[in-house]
């Protein structure tokens, strides 16, 4: 049923499309030689296969389609997929030529032409209208894959109701990997792993592999140990088909078997498209340095169009003449729309869009909630059915709970907090996606959103039962990646901006295995393709004597990336503070990625806690001053202010020698990116006779906030005062690997803040 002979028609209609396909790159060839494009040439027969399955797609009832692929025929597919105009493109060309008046698109995006993404309606055969996006990726070339997946989800999600419900049909994700990318890259098993995940699906995915066989300069034989590059989809039984690009209508066979397969199983099928690269890697490089044979047999190696156009001449379908006519036709078009371009240099023919880092001039939400509405809340939160078991040690846990909020003045933990903010916002008609390594019990048994049936291993989960609620409230485990697992979520976040979408690491620095997504996508992603989220990392952080790899989220490399208001970076200090802040970053009108350095100990920390009536009152807060001096005259008594983020106020406020000062003030940063630098201003000129000013943190020197902070300090302080800093010494890794000596080392820092 795949392999339906063509009739002549649109046999025609494959060798046009051929022939567009070759003439935009032949082109470019031409008239920009040296610039960097990554051709298609050799693998032309992409397009006409992403042509069958739009117009499979459309006709399964689907609506959306995302791509995702890395540079290798990305433009060719942006403009005949996508329909970025050939203006468009060869506006991009012209600026790169480097010359004094040369056309340069105006607006905010920054980055290079064969990374950025586009959006376009692609009309079927059939007359049905897809919106397709090809998504923004870097050269970590597999890494847009998970986004590609999340992105897919979020289109395909309900969120309007508690229960949200997916429609697999409704959007068709399709990955274009190269040959050497999908066998080497650890994301595409990562990606793979998330398939038939049931937080993860997206009803089958279509992998291209755009095999030109060979990597860069890299032959087979050096890049993989398999035979063909896609036996890694064997391991998820997917199934794989092989089909040379110089048989086009073979090509267009095997993607009507996917999309069979798709509409049938909705599973992922792999493509497996053999052919070859025309020219260097980068049309630049030379190729016959590291493949000579091969570079020597392509360029006597006709190309796709010229071989199909030689089937159809002898087959009768069409002459000699009219086929090279169609391809002269398109050169001078082309030809012409480039005169155009360079007439009008001075107006860009591509418009990028407004400025890319727009200010966040939107005010504060409000973020305050009534005792009425939190108590509400609260009751459904820990309420489950009659002959439902909870686990008995738990049950006691979770009655304390919700017998809480009786009392105004009730001290809440982390955990009740968090789920007071959920519960509100869902009430408030906001979706929420929150995922991660051991996320719905949480890592230190503190969450337990979703409770299991301690007989019969039932899930009940409250929160998508709560009275009032009206959205969708997704909660998952994720499988134990990073890399995959964070890429999905910010593909999510980034289409679904309504939604407050949480990723959380089982430790803090577990988030390192996905620092690809941190670097290219959540933080450049604004500058670069104008794309930003509300997504929020939670990231446990503190020094507990747990060694060096369960200490540091390694908060100093967030502040060091932080620029133009692209993150938000923050390490709260109470369970009020998180509450007000997870709920100004739901309902914020500036969307910007939250870093939030979580606690551990401080989850069940007495002193850690917050009463009630402060989520009725006030809101976040980017400075925490000290309580204990807040009349004039207690703060013209302070000699010394302590400056701090985090854990390491609670080792101040606890320890012996605080109680012997009553002229040490305590004062916690509590956003550190963007940096608080009126609020900190103003608390600081309270203390007017103060003689010292120090930044006290647990991490080593060249870790945590201080190299970021102190130059902002600076100005702040009076030149006079002199502005210090205590912390571990310098290391190489975040903490010491014995609890005896962390305790040490902690007991010093604690002890030469307060009496030096």
């Amino acid at each position: 049923a795949h392999r339906k002979p063509l009739p002549a028609e649109e046999q025609k209609a494959l060798l046009a499309r051929l022939t567009a396909v070759e003439g935009l790159e032949r082109f470019l060839h031409r008239a920009y030689l040296g610039q960097k494009r990554f051709s298609i040439e050799g693998l032309d027969v992409m397009v006409p296969m992403l042509d069958r399955i739009l117009a499979d797609a459309g006709n399964a009832g689907t609506r959306d389609v995302v791509i995702g692929m890395a540079h290798r025929g990305r433009l060719n597919v942006l403009s005949h997929v996508v329909g970025v105009s050939y203006e468009g493109i060869l506006a991009e060309f012209e600026a790169g030529r480097g010359e004094t008046g040369a056309l340069v698109p105006k607006g905010g995006l920054d980055d290079v032409k064969y990374h950025l993404g586009a959006d376009g309606d692609y009309v079927t055969p059939a007359g049905e209208t897809l919106h397709v996006t090809v998504s923004p990726n870097p050269s970590h070339l597999e890494a847009v894959n998970p986004v590609v997946e999340g992105r897919a989800r979020a289109q395909q999600t309900d969120r309007s109701a508690p229960e949200v419900v997916v429609d697999p049909d409704r959007t068709l994700p399709v990955l274009i990997h190269g040959d050497a990318g999908f066998a080497a890259q650890g994301v595409v098993a990562e990606t793979f792993n998330l398939a038939r995940l049931a937080g993860y699906t997206t009803g089958g995915t279509v992998h291209i592999i755009a095999n030109n066989q060979v990597g860069f300069t890299t032959s087979p034989g050096e890049a993989r140990s398999t035979t063909y590059s896609s036996d890694l989809a064997k391991g998820f039984d997917v199934p794989i088909i092989h089909v040379n690009a110089d048989d086009p209508e073979a090509c267009l066979a095997a993607a009507r078997l996917a999309m069979m397969y798709r509409q049938r199983f909705h599973a992922d099928v792999v493509i497996d498209v053999v052919g070859y690269r025309r020219y260097g890697h980068n049309e630049g490089d030379e190729p016959a340095y590291s493949q000579p044979l091969m570079a020597a047999d392509i360029a006597e190696h006709p190309s796709v169009r010229e071989i199909y156009q030689r089937v159809l001449v002898d087959a009768g379908v069409l002459t000699d003449d009219e086929a090279e006519a169609a391809a002269r036709e398109m050169a001078r078009d082309l030809a012409k729309r480039q005169a155009a371009v360079r007439k009008r240099h001075s107006e860009p023919q591509l418009d990028r869009g407004e400025e890319a880092i727009p200010s966040e001039a939107a005010p504060d939400p409000q973020t305050t909630v009534t005792l009425d509405e939190l108590r509400a809340v609260n009751a459904g939160l820990y309420a489950w059915p009659d002959g439902f078991t909870v686990h008995p040690k738990l049950a006691k846990q979770l009655e304390k709970r919700r017998d809480l909020l009786q009392d105004e003045d009730a001290a809440l933990d982390w955990a009740q907090a968090e789920g007071l903010a959920f519960g509100t916002l869902l009430r408030a008609g906001v979706p929420i996606r929150l995922t991660g390594q051991d996320t719905v019990r949480g890592t230190f048994s503190q969450r337990h959103q979703a409770l299991v049936d301690a007989r019969t291993g039932q899930v009940h989960t409250p929160i998508r039962h709560l009275d009032g609620a009206r959205a969708g409230f997704e909660l998952h485990n994720s499988p134990l990646s990073e890399y995959a697992a964070m890429g999905f979520e910010y593909g999510y976040a980034v289409t679904a901006p309504e939604a407050l979408v949480l990723w959380e690491a089982q430790y803090g620095d577990f988030a390192n295995g996905a620092e690809i997504i941190i670097d290219q996508f959540i933080i450049a992603g604004l500058a670069k393709w104008r794309q930003t989220s509300r997504l929020t990392l939670l990231l446990p952080h503190g020094y507990e004597g747990s060694g060096p790899e369960h200490s540091s989220a390694r908060l100093e490399r967030f502040l060091a990336l932080g620029a133009e208001g692209n993150i938000r970076v923050v390490y709260p200090t109470t369970p009020a503070q998180y509450f007000h802040l997870l709920r100004r970053q739901a309902l914020h009108g500036d969307l910007r990625p939250l870093v939030v350095m979580t606690p551990k100990s401080l989850l069940r920390l007495p002193a850690a806690s917050s009463p009630v009536s402060e989520l009725a009152d006030g809101g976040f807060r980017p400075v925490l001053d000290d309580a204990g001096f807040g009349t004039d005259e207690r703060a013209a008594a302070v000699r010394h202010v302590i400056l701090c983020s985090g854990k390491i106020y609670y080792d101040l406020l606890a320890a012996p020698e605080r109680g012997e000062r009553d002229d040490v003030a305590i004062v916690r940063v509590e956003r550190l990116y963007p940096f608080p630098t009126d609020e900190l201003g103003a608390v600081l000129s309270r203390y007017g006779s103060t003689q010292r000013v120090s930044w006290v943190q647990e991490e080593p020197r060249n870790m945590g906030a201080r190299k970021f902070v102190l130059p902002k300090i600076r100005h702040l302080v009076p030149f006079r005062i002199p502005l210090g800093d205590i912390s571990r010494p310098e290391r190489s890794r975040p903490a010491e690997g014995y609890p005896a000596a962390h305790a040490t080392e902690q007991a010093r820092i604690v002890r030469e803040a307060l009496t030096s």
